[in-house]
């Protein structure tokens, strides 16, 4: 039995949105092709067979959906996407999910999305401040109290979502306050994105430092830990992932490890690329219209991307090595080190407070 993930832009790089960091307009920037527009339906129709075409009876399929912003490409897509799946003869297990801004969630979204068990990744940047501040619509207006009444909508549905926050470097300070913030709206689950610089840059106004990174996850540990003892569990995703590998063993985050993984990222017209920091043309392998997933990953092109492992001067001394192995080499400047002659680390920084206690932790009545 195999687990096959994909990643699917149904809309490419449209959004309706105007983020002021966004990572995405940045790489597709750099392509020949900015925006690939929606996918066409024969275009779905050939990615579910060539995808099926490699599953057996018994095996995993998880289908995430990402942008610009997927819910652009329409319900009508979405529900005619789940209807071939469902008439695909293999008896598979399917999960979805999807990654949105939450602005056109109106009920009959919801209610799809509650059909079809879908889990939702919601995008609000850590309070009105912050949010109106970097993610606003393309008339320039703030969208977070139009984001909060999505939220309180996948409530009322009862759709399980996750809170996703792109962390800025000026957030990094302001642990505080997005606890805060994650206290006032109830949040239960929560992923912290780094704000990442340009391809070819080290830095710009928002992207996260590693030493912004390990103050950020200091404090916010230091917050967290003092909520549950008062029986107060937030699920914070980094906490977590650490958590499962020292404790489980289990990587819950590609390139935790230090090794890339075949993400299978599919744009609007089917080309594949093997991560979503690297949707560029020199790095499609395929296209999946014509190919396999088989083919795909047997491509000398995914196999070298795979094997191209990220290594720093610190990692030959660091205690955490087997535990990160130089980690996700797309999150270099922002998470571990801002260059080879640099000694200080921003996740080793991170392990060294949080690690020993969250073995005790997830090892305790508290803790579970």
């Amino acid at each position: 039995m195999k687990h096959i993930q994909l990643l699917i832009k149904p809309a490419s790089s449209l959004c309706n949105l105007r983020c002021s960091y966004c990572f995405y307009a940045d790489i597709s920037s750099l392509r020949q092709v900015r925006s690939f527009g929606r996918m066409k339906p024969e275009v779905t129709t050939k990615l579910i067979d060539h995808v099926f075409q490699d599953l057996e009876d018994g095996d995993h399929l998880t289908i995430g959906f990402q942008g610009g912003e997927p819910t652009l490409a329409g319900l009508k897509y979405f529900q005619n996407f789940v209807k071939q799946v469902k008439a695909q003869p293999k008896q598979v297990t399917v999960d979805y999910a999807i990654q949105t801004n939450g602005l056109l969630l109106d009920e009959a979204w919801c209610q799809f999305l509650k059909t079809e068990a879908f889990l939702v990744g919601l995008s609000i940047d850590g309070g009105a401040d912050f949010h109106d501040r970097h993610r606003p619509d393309g008339a320039r207006r703030g969208t977070y109290q139009r984001v909060l009444a999505t939220k309180k909508r996948l409530d009322d549905f009862e759709i399980p979502y996750n809170v996703l926050c792109v962390l800025t470097e000026e957030m990094t300070t302001e642990a505080e306050k997005i606890w805060s913030f994650i206290l006032q709206e109830q949040i239960k689950y929560i992923q912290f994105i780094p704000c990442l610089a340009e391809l070819g840059e080290e830095e710009n106004a928002f992207a996260v430092t590693p030493r912004g990174f390990a103050q950020f996850y200091r404090q916010l540990f230091d917050l967290w830990q003092k909520a549950l003892k008062k029986r107060h569990y937030v699920s914070i995703k980094l906490f977590d992932d650490i958590a499962n590998l020292l404790v489980n063993g289990v990587m819950g985050a590609c390139g935790m490890l230090g090794r890339c993984q075949m993400q299978y990222v599919i744009e609007a017209n089917g080309n594949v690329y093997p991560c979503d920091f690297y949707v560029l043309d020199e790095l499609c392998v395929g296209n999946i219209t014509q190919q396999t997933l088989r083919e795909l990953f047997e491509q000398p092109l995914t196999q070298q991307f795979i094997c191209d492992q990220p290594h720093y001067g610190t990692c030959d001394t660091c205690e955490f090595f087997k535990m990160c192995r130089g980690g996700c080499k797309r999150m270099k400047e922002a998470c571990y080190v801002t260059s080879d002659t640099d000694d200080f680390c921003g996740y080793r920084e991170v392990l060294k407070e949080v690690a020993a206690p969250l073995v005790v932790l997830a090892s305790s009545p508290v803790g579970r």
